[in-house]
This record gives C-alpha cells, structure tokens and sequence, in this order.
C-alpha cells in the first residue's frame, strides 16, 4: 500500500477531501438532485445558522447561475429582530423570492388561537402547510440535523409526507448508497434534509472555513434577560417577563435560534467564531437539549410536531 493511499482523504491530502469537504459534497449533490427531480422546490428559511449554512451550500450548488428555489419562512412574529434583519439582508442581496407565512394573521382570523405560555413556535404547522399548498411546492428544504433531537435522528434525507403534511414511519423509504427517490402522488411533498449528517460543530467549522456572517447573537454579547424554566429569556411582549420574573443584564450568546418565547440564552464570553468553536467543542448538551423550551412541551412534543406536518 503507498503512502499517497494511506494519506487519502486525511484534511490537506491531494488525493482525498477532508471532513467538511465530504459534507458539503453530499449537501451539493443533493441540492442538485431535488434540482432534478421536482418541479416546484423551496428552501425554509429563518436567518437561523443552519438556514443560512443550507443557503449557502445551495448558491454553491447551482454557481454561477441564479439559484432555482425561492426561500419561504414562517413569522411568528415574536422572532428576534436581528436575525429578521439578517433573513431579509440575504434575501435582498441574491435576488432571491422570499415567502413569509405570518402566524399572526392566523390568530387575527380566528384560524388558530394564542396558547396560555405565550410560545407560538408550535402553531407554526398550520401557516406551513397552506403555504405549500398553495404554491404547490413538492419538495421543501429544511435545515434539520440528527445530532440536533431524537425525533430527528431517525429521519429520512428524503421524508415524504402526505397530502395533509403528516409523517408516516411505514411510508419512509431506503436511502442505501445514497440513492433518493422522491417520487409522491399529487398533493403529497417531499421535505428534505441536506445537513443531515451535520453536527453542530460541523456548522460552526464550516461557517468558520466559508467565512459565512450570521445574526449578531450567535455571539457573546450583553443583553437583558431573565431566569425562567431553568433558562434565560430574552423580554418581549410575548409575555415576559412576570411579575415574579426579575430582569438581569448578563454576557450570553444563543446556540440556536427559535423564536424569543422559547429560544434560551447560554452564559458566554465566545463573541469570535474560534471561542464559539472551543466552547462548542466542550459542551455535553445538544443545542436544543440546553435552550428549546418548545421541545420540552412533553416527552414526544418534536416527534408529535413531526408527525403533524411541522418539520
């Protein structure tokens, strides 16, 4: 056996791609797959990291031509104002459609109602599936990852759902030697999972190595928040804080970014990509684990959300 076979596929081999090489490589072919086979995709898109990583392996993907997918993302309307900003930033800057479903007019209406807690990450299903029946969009891009939650963990790269939205186990399909088949009856889509076998640290190296920008607070920065279910929250007229519920001004950072009712900061002086790259690095808890009050809900809330139509 010579050396140059030894050597490949170690990071700086010429004969072999490293680590993030063989990821983005996979994210690609993807992309390009769905290009192919489906006739009316969309990315989702909240200005969150992992949305911003998938869109920019998707403009990768189809460089130098413009991208062949609009972004559509779900408002609502308790979401952070920079990551908002950020969202529309980068719509703007590639000229890209941007599809926003607003929850709020779903309360306005009647067609959902407020919950007692004042989260609203989990009415975002109903505004999510008329959305894509209305524009007739067959395949959907998330930004999931297994490493992420266990209802995750077990998903597709393709996962079909049914013409309400709905997960079916028994109706999932083998993926051996990473053969897609995204055929689905009318009405039926398909959503589907490019970072899939990402971990967090993944995400973070490669927007290191890309130099890809994010919303300020993936960084250490000084902000008000307050102690609540064994987490820091940021104010809002979500409806926090209580009265019992006293304001503190700490040095945190957010390691994943929902909306400000359920999203919780983490104690932090990381504000450089490195220090966010050592601290991950030392972590034991999952990002969501440590700061997703929405998958707390119960035991099952994000398998029973999956199951539904939300992810």
């Amino acid at each position: 056996m010579t050396t140059a076979t030894v050597r490949a596929g170690e990071t700086g081999s010429p004969y072999g791609l490293s680590h993030l090489e063989v990821l983005e490589s996979e994210a690609v072919h993807i992309f390009r797959e769905v290009a192919g086979e489906f006739e009316r995709p969309v990315i989702l898109y909240s200005g969150g990291k992992d949305s911003i990583v998938m869109l920019h392996l998707a403009l990768k993907a189809f460089a130098p031509a413009p991208l062949p997918f609009s972004l559509l993302h779900v408002d609502t309307g308790h979401n952070f104002p920079e990551v908002l900003h950020h969202r529309d930033h980068q719509a703007a800057h590639h000229n890209l459609r941007l599809h926003i479903a607003h929850v709020q007019d779903y309360i306005d209406d009647g067609r959902l109602r407020e919950r007692p807690d004042g989260t609203r990450n989990p009415l975002q299903t109903l505004p999510l599936l008329d959305t894509i029946t209305t524009h007739r969009f067959d395949a959907v891009f998330g930004g999931g990852r297994r490493d992420e939650e266990k209802a995750r963990a077990k998903e597709r790269v393709f996962s079909l759902r049914d013409e309400f939205g709905t997960w079916n186990p028994r109706r999932q399909r083998p993926e051996l030697w990473q053969l897609y088949n995204g055929r689905h009856s009318p009405g039926e889509h398909v959503r589907v999972f490019p970072l899939s076998n990402w971990t967090e640290l993944d995400v973070w190296q490669y927007i290191a190595h890309e130099k890809i920008e994010l919303p300020t607070i993936y960084y250490a920065h000084t902000r008000q928040v307050f102690h609540r279910h064994g987490m820091w929250l940021a104010p809002g007229d979500w409806g926090g804080p209580h009265d019992h519920e006293t304001l503190q001004t700490r040095h945190v950072r957010y390691r994943t970014v929902g909306d400000m009712s359920c999203t919780g900061a983490v104690d932090s002086h990381a504000d450089t990509i490195d220090k966010v790259i050592t601290e991950i690095t030392a972590s034991r808890l999952t990002e969501r684990g440590a700061t997703r009050a929405d998958d707390k809900l119960s035991e099952a809330a994000m398998e029973d959300r999956k199951r539904e139509g939300y992810f």
